[in-house]
């Protein structure tokens, strides 16, 4: 059975994103394991001091834990398999030895929360979650709802190595699963970046994706994210796939003056799979 696992530290973005998960899996027919990783808190004094044992940490956390799998058995009429956990660590390394075992449909995590200490602590935890983890992780907008599914999906894509750097079979399992749309989305500006090779590039994708009918999309932006941003919003994507290393939209993502980076900007939900 696919299983999701949704990362939590009980913050409202971590609600949210749970919400968007839970209906996601009633969807497709998956579970949920639902994780929240702790730390022990040291007070920074001249002699460091453990401000709560590890067992009355553990013990919080797996009640926090166990009140959210009986809202979730209440909302759903127990219609989801739901699994916790509750681990101490590092929440990268605990979700990296999590999905080897359990291999997830996808790891389902909030952006950041409106607080600065909720931004500092959950916005870092989902960038390097993002760097760092080889299963897809779909990262949601605070607020947003799965609603009536995942109907569009967009990719964006430069035509540029595309056997290579594309994950192709990825991106035909996710297009079924949902009974979507997949709408491929090159953004440049006057051109600048067709080469000699690009036509040959962009018939080769179309051989490899042509079994989901995949729609065209050119755009002419100056700004490779603003231009993705756009074309979502404007044509109701309801999820859109891209490949971290091809895009400069993780870069400062969680800072506040990174007014034009994609996540922070979209209400759409992104999926980041890697090469």
């Amino acid at each position: 059975m696919k299983t999701i696992i949704v990362p939590t530290d009980f913050s409202p973005v971590a609600n949210n994103a749970m919400n968007f998960a839970v209906d996601m899996a009633l969807n497709i027919n998956a579970s949920i394991l639902l994780l929240h990783v702790y730390q022990i808190p040291v007070s920074m004094t001249d002699v460091p001091v453990v401000l709560i044992s590890a067992d009355e940490l553990k013990k919080s956390s797996e009640e926090k834990l166990e009140s959210m799998k009986q809202s979730i058995d209440h909302i759903t009429s127990g219609k989801l398999k739901i699994y916790t956990e509750a681990k101490i660590g590092d929440v990268v390394d605990e979700l990296e030895d999590l999905c080897k075992h359990i291999q997830p449909f996808a790891v389902v995590m909030g952006t950041k929360g409106a607080s600065g200490i909720e931004r500092m602590l959950f916005g870092s935890t989902t960038l390097t979650t993002i760097r760092h983890l080889t299963w897809p992780v779909i990262v949601v907008p605070p607020g947003k709802e799965y609603g009536k599914g995942i109907k569009k999906i967009g990719f964006a894509c430069d035509f540029k190595q595309v056997v290579e750097t594309t994950p192709i079979q990825f991106i035909k399992k996710m297009v079924k699963e949902f009974n979507a749309e997949l709408h491929v989305m090159n953004v440049d500006y006057e051109n600048k970046q067709f080469k000699p090779e690009t036509p040959e590039q962009s018939v080769l994708l179309h051989t490899l994706l042509e079994e989901v009918n995949p729609n065209y999309h050119f755009i002419n932006n100056i700004d490779i994210e603003d231009g993705i941003n756009d074309f979502a919003e404007n044509n109701n994507l309801d999820l859109l796939i891209t490949i971290p290393k091809k895009h400069k939209l993780l870069e400062g993502l969680f800072r506040p003056s990174s007014t034009k980076q994609l996540i922070t900007q979209s209400h759409v939900p992104v999926m980041c799979v890697h090469e």
